[in-house]
């Protein structure tokens, strides 16, 4: 009898918690709003990318979030943010979840929650073509004779700084123009995403990718996320779905074929056998 009436009000404890926090879920929030809020840098093609004519957004990440948005019955509102900035806004509760080319990773996970990854990816470099041969490893970077230019706030200062010691780096402020300055021989070359290196050189010829099919390390790309377990769930079903049934695919190669800049492209790294980025197991391509 002592003991029922100690577990009984445990268990009542539990489950009108469990009511509480279902009825507090960034889910119910997001769909009695009837708006989903996402953030986005507006400067990684091909995930997002702001007009700075028009002031709209476009990527891959920017056409899922309108997905997204109708797989919950919600309009969408793109909410601006940066790479510097990210998990600030972020816990501000700027916006519901950061579609962005976002690189899952530790420090991040600390604060948020992510989706289940929808592409996987790893750091390489991208150089003056005439140059590729000089930077194949770490060491043949890491010199003082080397300058890296890096965009700041990101997985891709984080990783300069974490593995170059003796080799200049500077920090530019622009994503957008960065790569201009490696074509003008104010940088020798930065490391940033293969997908991102893959699709620059097709823009600017100048540039070379180097061994994008094998980058320095390994990384996904996922969707960032409060911690809220019932909206996670959501965006995972339906991540899910959106891969399996093909949906997915198709958006990627629209973007990757996009003629970003005025610029006729064909390429798609899911054509190349062992090439990265990779769709995740099993999903399906029409």
């Amino acid at each position: 009898m002592m003991i029922l009436r100690i577990m009984l009000p445990l268990l009542f404890s539990l489950f009108t918690g469990t009511i509480l926090a279902d009825s507090g879920s960034r889910l119910d929030a997001v769909m009695q709003r009837g708006t989903l809020r996402v953030g986005s840098t507006g400067d990684y093609k091909p995930f997002s990318h702001r007009d700075p004519a028009s002031g709209q957004y476009q990527g891959i990440d920017i056409e899922m979030a309108g997905q997204l948005a109708k797989a919950l019955g919600v309009k969408l509102e793109v909410v601006g943010t940066s790479w510097p900035s990210l998990m600030k806004h972020f816990g501000e509760d700027k916006f519901d979840i950061a579609m962005s080319g976002v690189s899952v990773n530790l420090d991040r996970q600390k604060k948020a929650l992510f989706s289940v990854p929808y592409l996987r990816d790893g750091k390489t470099p991208i150089t003056r073509c005439e140059n590729k041969d000089k930077f194949q490893t770490l060491q043949q970077i890491d010199r003082p004779e080397v300058k890296v230019i890096v965009n700041p706030g990101g997985t891709n200062e984080r990783f300069a700084r974490a593995n170059l010691k003796t080799a200049q780096l500077e920090v530019y402020p622009d994503n957008v123009t960065i790569f201009d300055q490696i074509v003008a021989g104010k940088a020798d070359l930065m490391i940033t995403d293969a997908v991102e290196t893959r699709l620059q050189q097709e823009l600017r010829p100048q540039l070379c990718a180097v061994h994008p099919e094998a980058p320095f390390d390994y990384s996904e790309k996922a969707y960032l996320l409060p911690r809220d377990w019932l909206f996670k769930a959501f965006v995972d079903q339906w991540l899910h779905q959106t891969i399996q049934s093909g949906g997915f695919g198709r958006i990627h190669d629209k973007w990757i074929a996009h003629p970003w800049d005025k610029l006729s492209r064909a390429y798609n790294p899911w054509m190349i056998a062992g090439a990265l980025p990779v769709p995740l197991a099993g999903a399906a391509r029409s």
